[in-house]
């Protein structure tokens, strides 16, 4: 019984340090004599339709305009689309003024969330390719000429551009949540090398038009739209090279908030595609979604049982777990004192690593919880602050 105990307490002790160091060593060992492109990718121009979704987006929507409408395509290859979920504030307004321009605005009643006002905006699309943004990602110039080249391979479904924080150094929670977007931007890199990048991102990806299918209301987009693309038999890659630019949350609040809703979508997003973890279907590609989500979501269940674990088997007389128990003592006691502290925007690194790790795997737990009860939240707003939303 002893024996049965110790070993699955290290199993769910080593799966977090498998899913953060081990799944990215693996990737790197498999596809460090790989090219950097493994698809084929070319300069086309084919017509592009760019969908902005957003939600009282006055303070940014028109930088986002000017920033779309500066973009260098071929005039007349692109247009711009912009996607208002029962906004109440000026952003339609300002939308009506470039409407000359050439952008064209469709306001969803009812705030019913960004995936209907997605199914809404892709029912008149007649474009070849179709890009996904949010209000607040600003392009590089180039960016759309870089994403849609990855379209010159008829493998390629959809392809993820990089979106960077610009304020990755403005306090302890956009440092935390830079570091930790840049190790994904990594992670996606490799997953594209080998076989399909998992996921897309809001901020900047596109895909084949004719590959869309209508999503469910509580459906996260950016997940559960490309595995329904790699069912179908196509890849999805990353590009670097398409870039994005826009700010973190700002604080640690806000950011863990924003956690916990993707988890409590996309866990049900997964299990409404499940055909994508059949690895006699889907091969590598079913590893890379069961190692960098489905684990990771688990992350907090398994370090509860290993802790939990660790404290009985000390009991029993294994002391060698007993530094298992101080350092998940010590982590609690620096997440307790993050918590507590008045300023968080300032705390120290050695500090607001533990709260952000410890809060966003708690947060985590909500939305699995939520998800399995049957709740999911469809509507969003910007994880900005308040005061720069009014």
């Amino acid at each position: 019984m002893m024996t049965l105990l110790v070993v699955f307490t290290l199993i769910c002790l080593l799966m977090p340090v498998y899913v953060y160091a081990g799944y990215p060593l693996m990737l790197w060992l498999l596809t460090r004599r790989r090219p950097e492109i493994t698809h084929r990718r070319e300069p086309v121009t084919p017509r592009v339709t760019l969908i902005i979704s957003c939600y009282n987006e006055a303070d940014v929507i028109r930088e986002k305009l000017n920033n779309s409408l500066a973009l260098d395509y071929p005039e007349g290859q692109l247009g711009i689309v912009v996607v208002s979920d029962g906004s109440d504030d000026e952003t339609d307004d300002v939308v009506r003024e470039f409407c000359a321009q050439g952008v064209r605005l469709i306001r969803q009643e009812g705030r019913l969330g960004k995936t209907m006002g997605l199914n809404l905006a892709m029912e008149d699309v007649d474009t070849e390719i179709v890009i996904f943004s949010d209000a607040n990602a600003m392009y590089a110039p180039d960016a759309i000429k870089q994403l849609v080249c990855n379209f010159a391979d008829p493998r390629v479904g959809y392809a993820v551009g990089a979106a960077l924080y610009t304020d990755g150094d403005a306090g302890a929670s956009a440092r935390n949540e830079n570091l930790y977007w840049r190790y994904e931007l990594a992670i996606k890199s490799m997953e594209s090398r080998l076989s399909s990048v998992v996921g897309g991102d809001g901020a900047i990806y596109g895909i084949r038009s004719r590959l869309w299918q209508p999503l469910q209301q509580a459906d996260i987009n950016d997940f559960v739209n490309p595995l329904q693309i790699v069912a179908q038999g196509y890849r999805g890659v990353f590009d670097a090279q398409a870039r994005c630019y826009e700010e973190t949350a700002g604080d640690f609040e806000r950011e863990i908030a924003r956690k916990e809703r993707i988890v409590n979508r996309s866990i049900r997003g997964l299990m409404r595609v499940q055909e994508v973890l059949n690895p006699l279907e889907h091969g590598v590609f079913s590893f890379q979604v069961v190692s960098h989500k489905l684990l990771r979501w688990l992350i907090p269940v398994f370090l509860l049982i290993g802790v939990v674990g660790s404290v009985l088997i000390s009991f029993l007389g294994g002391t060698e777990f007993l530094l298992v128990c101080f350092a998940a003592g010590l982590i609690l006691l620096l997440a307790l004192t993050g918590h507590i502290a008045a300023d968080k925007h300032s705390l120290p690194f050695w500090i607001s690593t533990p709260y952000y790790f410890v809060m966003v795997n708690l947060y985590a737990v909500k939305g699995i919880l939520r998800a399995v009860r049957g709740k999911t939240q469809v509507t969003w707003s910007s994880a900005r602050p308040e005061k720069e939303l009014r």
